[in-house]
């Protein structure tokens, strides 16, 4: 008697089978209700990453371009506050010059009419003046002549 002893890790059978065909379900089921759905996620959250890059993208330049636009015009503004400030300045000074020469005019004729009334004070003191010194001259004759003298 002799025993055989066959000892096989893996005998084929229709167990096999039932097992292969039991995973290729298996498979097949998870793979619609899981796989598919979460590779779909996966695609549209990539697309919209995608989209959320580019919108960020897009930003970033329309915010470089209103930028540029802004310090444009702020540059602008600034030339012309700066030809608005000269022509101020350039007025003002006019308007001081202005000023200033109806002054001097002004004090001209303040000097002019204060001449012309201290001359005619001056001649109206020396017309005085002379006729008190005549006065005083016959006076002081007739007191040194002790006579009267006739005028």
């Amino acid at each position: 008697m002799e025993i055989v002893s066959n000892i096989a890790l893996i005998s084929i059978n229709a167990t096999m089978f039932h097992q292969l065909i039991a995973f290729l379900v298996f498979l097949f089921i998870i793979n619609r209700i899981m796989f598919r759905p979460l590779r779909s996620v996966m695609g549209e959250r990539e697309s919209f990453m995608e989209k959320i890059r580019l919108d960020t993208v897009d930003a970033t330049k329309e915010f470089e371009k209103l930028t540029a636009t802004l310090k444009a015009k702020e540059s602008a503004v600034r030339a012309e506050a700066q030809d608005v400030r000269c022509a101020i300045e350039e007025q003002g000074g006019r308007e001081a010059g202005e000023i200033l020469e109806s002054a001097r005019q002004e004090i001209s004729s303040i000097k002019a009419k204060v001449e012309t009334e201290v001359n005619a004070q001056i001649a109206q003191a020396r017309k005085k003046l002379r006729q008190e010194a005549e006065t005083l001259a016959v006076n002081i004759m007739e007191k040194m002549l002790d006579r009267r003298l006739g005028s």
